[in-house]
């Protein structure tokens, strides 16, 4: 067995939520290792980026809030964003295709420049690492894996150890699970999961429609699940869009079986043509949905983060906001015991980020799960009194603006990171 190598943090998955830990916690000096199982250079991924944005889009978008934009602000990679593609919405049209029932969100209500910002995944995750190249006190390692992760050895000071693909041993205080829905790491430190099937699948693409999206996000509910039409800032005449299409597993093997030009012409009926015709469609990808949440986040010397600890419906595009809230949230827990001279893997320190955290993702998971039975229910009384209440909030500005600002991540106990700065 090789010597092992003492860390002061090991970071598991360095994914978009898993590097805006790291970088959250920079300042600290800590010695922080940032695990990925991929291979892959961090510092030539922004120039790939470059080169695949000249050819076209990830057909993995995120609805990032406002509140996302100040963490990623904070940690420094939002100013690089914009040297990529980042698209802002100012409007959200969401209505039911079974009834009457129709919503508008509008930013201009809220004085607001816009609602959030429709970004591709790796334009995050590229400007995110090259925010890592900055620090000297991130190490980055590509390619391995977690094979063991050991209880807290009192011997050892309760030290957790890792032991890695590539046969190194690692000791540190804080093991972060943040290596996605089907985490590893999660599962090695015994973290019990609560989940269930959606019964949806959802695909995902970019297309080009006959008219301007007119920075709208667009939402019909349909009998079978909710298809998103989501903005992106890529031409002149703004027709081109990303879209998320959740619908039963049948109908999902049917739309993804049919040619480009048939797939374009059910998307435009399904989405009542407001956009015209679909005139091309880029290559479809479809995922199952399932929604999980851990019992519990931490325990001593580990924790859960992003889709480590909970995944939910993509309904409202939430899933890399709360993830990033996570982010937000542990930095801060570990930063103010860091500065305390706590132990920061202690449990008793993590259950802080845990009572931050847990209810808020709770609530989301809830919220959505509601959504879904009522926009799935049949039954004509449900759909009458789904219409009306649409309706009715469209009506009522002060209550609808209360929620939606909810929503942008402008209100609320949010971390630090999160805050936009005071303007005097």
């Amino acid at each position: 067995m090789s010597a092992a190598e003492q860390v002061d943090i090991v970071i598991v998955g360095a994914g978009m939520v898993g590097v805006t830990l790291a970088t959250a916690l920079a300042p600290s000096g800590l010695n922080i290792w940032l695990l990925e199982q991929r291979e892959g250079d961090p510092a030539g991924y922004p120039a790939v980026v470059h080169q695949q944005q000249a050819k076209g889009y990830d057909p993995r978008v995120s609805a990032l809030t406002c509140a996302s934009q100040q963490i990623l602000t904070s940690v420094g990679a939002w100013p690089k964003m914009l040297d990529y593609r980042v698209s802002p919405y100012t409007g959200m049209d969401v209505w039911d295709g079974e009834g009457t029932g129709h919503i508008h969100f509008s930013s201009n209500e809220l004085h607001e420049p816009c609602l959030g910002h429709i970004v591709e995944n790796r334009v995050t995750l590229a400007a995110l690492y090259d925010v890592l190249g900055e620090h000297d006190n991130l190490h980055f390692q590509s390619g391995v894996a977690v094979n063991t992760l050991s209880e807290p050895d009192p011997a050892e000071g309760g030290l957790r150890m890792l032991g890695l693909s590539d046969g190194r041993i690692v000791q540190t205080p804080l093991v972060v699970a943040a290596d996605g829905a089907l985490s590893r790491t999660r599962q090695l430190a015994a973290i019990p999961m609560m989940e269930w099937d959606y019964g949806h699948h959802a695909i995902v693409t970019t297309i080009r429609t006959e008219q301007s999206h007119q920075h709208t996000a667009w939402q019909r509910f349909t009998e079978d699940g909710p298809l998103a039409i989501l903005p992106l800032h890529a031409d002149e005449d703004d027709r081109t869009s990303s879209i998320v299409w959740s619908t039963s597993p049948d109908h999902a093997n049917e739309l993804m079986a049919l040619d480009d030009e048939s797939f374009c012409a059910e998307l435009a009926r399904t989405f009542e043509h407001r956009l015209g015709g679909v005139e091309w469609v880029d290559q479809r990808h479809v995922f199952p949905l399932r929604q999980r949440h851990a019992k519990y986040y931490v325990r001593e010397g580990f924790a859960a983060i992003g889709d480590a600890a909970h995944t939910i419906h993509p309904l409202a595009g939430q899933g890399v906001n709360l993830g990033l809230l996570d982010a937000a949230s542990l930095a801060e827990v570990l930063l103010d015991a860091s500065e305390r001279g706590e132990s920061y893997g202690s449990e008793t320190v993590l259950r802080r980020f845990q009572r931050a955290r847990q209810s808020d993702n709770l609530q989301m998971s809830a919220a959505m799960e509601s959504f879904k039975r009522l926009f799935n229910a049949e039954q004509p009384a449900v759909r009458l009194l789904r219409n009306v209440g649409m309706n009715l909030l469209d009506k009522m500005a002060p209550v609808k603006n209360h929620i939606v600002m909810d929503a942008m991540g402008l209100r609320g106990n949010l971390p630090r990171l999160a805050q936009r700065p005071v303007r005097h």
